[in-house]
């Protein structure tokens, strides 16, 4: 793993704090994306002493699609390239919020956010070895109520349903980014980490969300044993040449019907083109870097 170059967002609390520390000890180079810098620099300050390669930290509101632009010059800036980028960011919320764009905040977040990232990082990845793109979803994608002319607004706002939206489109975005990465050598999936035992609810106040969450919490997994499929997918050679497939316990998993359509996943990439200006933003990027 030395040598490596790493790249993991929302890596400050669960599965993606201990996916980056556990990468750190395997000799990578770990760039940690964080929404909190104090939190990014307690993180920072833990896993000093394990790393034995570079540790790195940057902040970025991926709410903010601004903010990710800027993150997107900041790292051109510090890198000349990228083996490893690990979308692992995501909430929930129980009221309907926008995004500074006036997206609905679940799907701006957990998917916009993700889609821009990664399409602005990718000429960093083609310069990588072997690259990988590994992108965090959920089964509860299977509760999708899925509307591409819905899905980014608020009118309708269901809070399970909109993260269900969200993980959909996770899997969805995947599905199509393995055939746009495919004639670089690099390889995309997604995955569903179980239900694990993190602040991932930390977003929403609503009072049976947070009472069903707290019984269920003895039952949920660790942190450590929810990471074990990201950490499999960037790191094992048994994946190396796998790509566009959704992941479960290590093993892939079939998703839901509306996850396995090309046409979903062709729909939504030119609209998420669309809502996050992805060609401006490319031409912006390119001027910088």
């Amino acid at each position: 793993m030395s040598n490596k170059i790493c790249l993991i967002t929302g890596a400050n609390s669960g599965i993606g704090k201990v996916t980056a520390r556990e990468l750190a000890k395997a000799g990578m180079d770990i760039i940690l994306v964080c929404r909190n810098e104090a939190k990014g620099k307690e993180t920072l300050a833990e896993l000093r002493p394990l790393a034995k390669g570079k540790l790195d930290l940057f902040v970025c509101d991926l709410a903010n699609q601004e903010s990710i632009v800027q993150l997107a010059q900041q790292i051109y800036a510090s890198y000349d390239h990228l083996d490893l980028l690990i979308n692992n960011a995501g909430l929930i919320l129980d009221k309907p919020s926008l995004t500074p764009e006036g997206f609905e905040s679940t799907f701006g977040i957990n998917h916009l956010g993700t889609f821009l990232l990664t399409n602005l990082l990718l000429d960093l990845l083609k310069k990588g070895n072997e690259a990988r793109i590994v992108t965090v979803s959920s089964d509860a994608h299977k509760w999708s109520k899925w509307n591409l002319n819905e899905v980014a607004h608020a009118a309708h706002f269901k809070s399970l349903t909109a993260y269900a939206n969200s993980k959909l489109a996770n899997i969805l975005f995947t599905r199509e980014l393995a055939k746009r990465v495919k004639e670089f050598g690099i390889t995309a999936n997604s995955l569903h980490p179980g239900a694990v035992q993190t602040n991932f609810g930390a977003g929403t106040q609503n009072g049976w969300f947070v009472s069903l969450f707290n019984l269920a919490r003895p039952f949920f997994l660790t942190a450590e044993q929810g990471a074990q499929t990201s950490i499999y997918l960037a790191t094992s050679p048994e994946v190396k040449d796998v790509s566009g497939l959704y992941f479960v316990k290590k093993k892939p998993k079939t998703p839901s019907k509306e996850a396995q359509s090309d046409l979903n996943a062709q729909q939504l990439w030119q609209k998420s083109e669309e809502w996050t200006q992805l060609p401006q933003r490319l031409k912006e990027l390119q001027k910088v870097s």
